[in-house]
């Protein structure tokens, strides 16, 4: 299986990290995607890309972290995307980008300034974007029609099937994980029930958005995957081992990693 989003470069896992990563490679997790969320984060993501095999990189600007980037963050990000450094371990996306309108007092152009640059970056480059979309869902979908990138994936996905439809218009997967697993997430777990399993990647967007098992203050980890898996299987009457094969070759396709040698 692979967790198509994952920041085990968080300071939460700075305590036990080799634990971390050994339990997921005992429970079948073979690949985890780890986005970077500024510039700060960038070497740490790719000291870890190097460190661990199974972990693949991707760069980007967050949109809860523009409060303290700077213009010239684009052109390290640039920089950081093509130098041959961090193509030893090449970025399988420009992520985690986006808009985020729950937060009160953001920063609204702010935020759109750098999401869209990073889409630019991401249309010229030829590269998947993995998308932060939390209640800004028709502003990103905006976007993308204008910048047309080559698809990627929207990460925790929360919005109507309208919406869904939209994004799988347009190229994309859509990430469902720990927030489908509660018996009180209506509808993204009718959304994981009746999307076509085609457009649906599996995440554990570790250490946040712990599944049910762990509670709500719980640490989530990419061990926790295959649970995540059991209950989207559950949830369409199909088999877990089915689910895997799908959502594991959707992040293949969405992220391209049959051309980065994973």
């Amino acid at each position: 299986m692979i967790d198509s989003h994952c920041h085990l470069d968080a300071a939460e896992f700075d305590e036990d990290r080799d634990a971390v990563h050994a339990r997921a490679l005992k429970h079948g997790v073979k690949g985890i995607v780890v986005p970077a969320v500024e510039r700060a984060s960038f070497g740490a993501v790719s000291a870890l890309c190097r460190d661990y095999a199974c972990c693949y990189p991707a760069y980007g600007i967050h949109p809860l972290f523009i409060a303290r980037a700077e213009e010239n963050d684009l052109q390290v990000l640039r920089e950081v995307l093509t130098s041959a450094s961090y193509t030893k371990q090449p970025p399988v996306a420009i992520g985690e980008i986006g808009l985020d309108h729950f937060m009160p007092q953001y920063d609204g152009a702010k935020q759109l300034f750098y999401f869209t640059e990073q889409l630019n970056i991401a249309k010229h480059l030829e590269l998947p974007v993995i998308l932060h979309v939390r209640k800004a869902i028709d502003e990103v979908l905006r976007e993308l029609r204008k910048y047309k990138v080559v698809g990627g994936i929207a990460h925790a996905f929360n919005g109507s099937r309208q919406q869904a439809d939209e994004f799988i218009k347009l190229g994309f997967k859509l990430g469902f994980g720990g927030a489908m697993t509660w018996d009180r997430a209506l509808r993204i777990r009718e959304l994981a029930r009746t999307l076509p399993l085609e457009s649906i990647v599996l995440e554990t967007d570790s250490p946040d958005i712990p599944p049910e098992w762990l509670g709500d203050k719980g640490r989530n980890e990419p061990g926790e995957l295959p649970r995540i898996a059991a209950v989207l299987a559950n949830l369409r009457n199909i088999t877990q081992a089915e689910v895997e094969r799908v959502t594991t070759s959707n992040v293949r396709t969405a992220l391209r990693l049959e051309y980065t040698g994973f």
